[in-house]
């Protein structure tokens, strides 16, 4: 059995946002968790206003998609901090990986590293979230409504509109200023070849597999696990320290060449030998 079935859903929105602030209220605002953790927030906030305004046409069942889709990343993280991930060291790898699902380590190993960029973070954390926890929680969300993933199908769409604000918040509070990139840097090329809408549809053909092997309880584990190891391959390789996120010292000018010395002229004779 994986980690991922090991979890305790939220009671409803308003308790995950609370967790969210709780969490926020406690770590370091440079902490990876943390960076993705203030954009997550944010969101969620807006999809409890949606609710309350009667944004979603099916309003109880896009509150459910919502809060076991958020509770995922709760459980992933609040085990990352009992088994003392925040602490950082070796001792606490092996707890950590007996709690955390794979796809959400890469992140919580990495989280107190200078030398990631937030951006790196938010990126690592929605690849973990959207990849793994949404084909999971709209599984979740069907089996806990009676109904197939074609019945929610507009659910997640109106769920995933609001994600786009993830992206949108990323790219305008977390992208490196002009002093910072540079011809071909990598760190544009990471995030321009990184795409949102991508990963939604891999994520809802995802859940549409694990729907249809549902039944086959042995196929449908192996699967997860497969899931959360290449999500977390993709997370682990979105962290990897970019160069330009590193200070960099002006090159100190050459030092000047002393000029080559001049011959000293030989002292005239004296004036008796001119006679």
């Amino acid at each position: 059995m994986t980690t991922t079935a090991q979890w305790t859903a939220p009671g409803d929105v308003a308790d995950v946002v609370a967790r969210m602030r709780a969490l926020a209220a406690g770590l370091p605002p440079a902490d990876g968790v943390a960076v993705f953790n203030r954009v997550y927030l944010a969101v969620t906030e807006e999809v409890t206003r949606g609710l309350a305004g009667g944004r979603f046409s099916d309003g109880p069942e896009a509150a459910e998609l919502a809060v076991l889709f958020a509770g995922r990343y709760l459980a992933a993280v609040e085990a990352g901090e009992a088994a003392g991930g925040a602490a950082g060291g070796g001792r606490h790898r092996a707890a950590e990986d007996r709690c955390a699902p794979a796809c959400w380590r890469p992140l919580l190993r990495a989280r107190a590293d200078p030398t990631v960029h937030p951006l790196q973070f938010a990126l690592a954390g929605i690849t973990a979230h959207v990849g793994h926890d949404l084909p999971l929680a709209v599984v979740d969300t069907c089996r806990a409504t009676g109904r197939v993933p074609a019945e929610v199908a507009a659910d997640y769409a109106e769920v995933g509109g609001v994600l786009t604000a993830i992206e949108v918040r990323v790219r305008e509070e977390l992208m490196p200023g002009p002093d910072l990139l540079e011809r071909l840097d990598p760190l544009t090329h990471a995030v321009a070849s990184w795409s949102l809408a991508r990963a939604r549809d891999g994520a809802w053909a995802t859940a549409r597999l694990l729907w249809a092997i549902r039944d086959r309880q042995e196929a449908y584990e192996d699967c997860v696990r497969s899931l959360e190891s290449s999500v977390g391959l993709m997370a682990h390789a979105l962290l990897a320290p970019f160069p330009a996120h590193r200070a960099r010292r002006p090159q100190a000018p050459p030092a000047p060449t002393a000029p080559a010395a001049r011959p000293v002229p030989s002292a005239p004779p004296p004036a008796s030998v001119l006679r």
